[in-house]
């Protein structure tokens, strides 16, 4: 290894077109079904066809793996050049639907999606002054609950995907799924280190020839079809604005903004690389001006995706680079409607499996930050423990904010932006107004009191 080598950031280091190729397979194949579920939705609720639904999830694809590159690329003033993976959020899937279904149709929603989009991209510097309020006690919050809020993502995949198939939770689809959790664990025990940080990869591809020989999986439909198919501009409408569609939209830009401003801070501390306020709004801009281009090509507002942090962590790839060409791929995707129906065809369980170990390492990441915190201050103690069960509201019952204003359930729909308010909210009013101007202690005799 050269001096230079060892200076430079592990985010900038390039493993070479052929590392890069295949360690930014495994993201694409980490966040597959993540980027194409909100498109599948929301079409389904517009009442799209398949072929029309089938051109909402390309464009998806394609517009990920440019909003992809331009994140971890960067230009001057936009992108924030680290390993983030970019796709269709699904913070926004329930406002869309619910634009879509009262009368609105997509073009309402794309017409929303992109001023929204344009006041996030011009709030951006002023939303990551935040940054001075995420000390360890909240991105040790945060990390851990992006973990754990996706844990049942992958549960679902375990048990087959479709809650409404009849083999969903069959003793086949989770044999399946731990067989290939197995496989990732039996890599990541060699001593080669290429295969334990191609362990997902291996582990997905091993997984789904088992699958196959089981009889799971139909690869039969993917020749059928188009092999190349190149976007198409407003595909579905030229967009139309209204207020109210604009209004709810804009709501669930702050949580998305808050979301990715979390999964910035989260994978640079897996990196291990500064993130300060500039390269948090340079984040948020990619983040922003990918969301108001995406309905120029069909697609929806764009966010970073936490599962693809859990890989970074599991696997040691800080590069940019890589997580670049997963963009390329994406993109390729999207010109070749085949290639995404050979990923497609891989069986869910299979994805199941590996997505276990991957958002499980995501949460031991923030239990990693939140070891380095201080318990003997009760406040500190306070403020982990109420975050985080207030994260874990919406991932044990959706249905807790059910009869809330439309505002509240879109703020606090999602484990991550719940968690990531109130340990800000916390820890403002512990450790920056002082609420405890005393030091508080907890030792055995201080719970032996409470408990008695």
């Amino acid at each position: 290894m050269t001096e230079e080598s060892k200076t430079i950031a592990p985010e900038h280091e390039y493993l070479g077109a052929a590392k890069s190729a295949a360690y930014g397979l495994q993201h694409v194949l980490t966040m597959y079904g993540g980027i194409i579920a909100p498109p599948l939705i929301v079409g389904t609720a517009a009442g799209l066809s398949a072929q029309q639904i089938g051109l909402l999830i390309a464009a998806a694809l394609f517009v990920g793996g440019l909003a992809t590159i331009l994140q971890t690329i960067g230009v001057k003033y936009i992108g924030a050049q680290l390993p983030l993976v970019q796709g269709v959020s699904f913070a926004g899937v329930a406002t869309m639907v619910a634009i879509v279904t009262t009368g609105g149709g997509l073009s309402a929603v794309y017409g929303a999606v992109i001023v929204a989009s344009l006041i996030g991209f011009f709030l951006a510097p002023y939303f990551s002054k935040i940054i001075r309020f995420f000390p360890p006690v909240v991105t040790g919050c945060v990390i851990t609950i992006i973990g754990l809020s996706l844990l049942p993502v992958a549960v679902r995949w375990m048990m087959g995907g479709n809650n409404k198939a009849p083999e969903w939770g069959s003793v086949e689809n989770i044999s399946l799924a731990l067989l290939t959790l197995g496989i990732v664990i039996c890599l990541n025990l060699t001593k080669n280190a290429a295969i334990r940080r191609l362990s997902i990869l291996l582990a997905i591809v091993i997984g789904s020839i088992f699958a196959y020989l089981m009889g799971f999986g139909d690869f039969s439909k993917v020749g059928n079809g188009a092999w190349v198919q190149l976007p198409s501009f407003f595909a579905f409408g030229i967009p139309t604005f209204e207020l109210t569609a604009i209004i709810s939209m804009l709501i669930v830009t702050l949580v998305i903004m808050t979301e990715t401003t979390a999964d910035i801070i989260a994978v640079g501390e897996i990196v291990g690389t500064k993130v300060d306020s500039e390269r948090i709004s340079n984040g948020l801009r990619a983040d922003m001006l990918s969301s108001a281009l995406a309905p120029i090509f069909g697609s929806f507002m764009q966010s970073a995706f936490a599962q693809n942090v859990g890989l970074v962590a599991i696997t040691g790839i800080k590069s940019r680079f890589v997580v670049a060409a997963g963009g390329m791929i994406l993109v390729v995707l999207g010109l070749l409607p085949i290639m995404g129906r050979l990923i497609a065809a891989i069986p869910v369980p299979v994805l199941g499996g590996a997505g276990l170990v991957l958002f499980g390492t995501v949460a031991a990441s923030g239990i990693r930050t939140l070891a380095k915190i201080d318990y003997n201050e009760q406040k500190n103690l306070i403020i982990v423990a109420t975050a985080i069960a207030a994260g874990m509201i919406p991932i044990i019952d959706h249905s807790f904010y059910a009869n809330f204003p439309k505002w509240v359930q879109t703020l606090f729909h999602s484990g991550i932006s719940s968690t990531c308010l109130m340990a800000i909210i916390l820890n403002i009013l512990f450790n920056h107004l002082n609420i405890f101007k005393t030091k508080h202690t907890v030792t055995a005799k201080n719970i032996a009191e409470s408990v008695h």
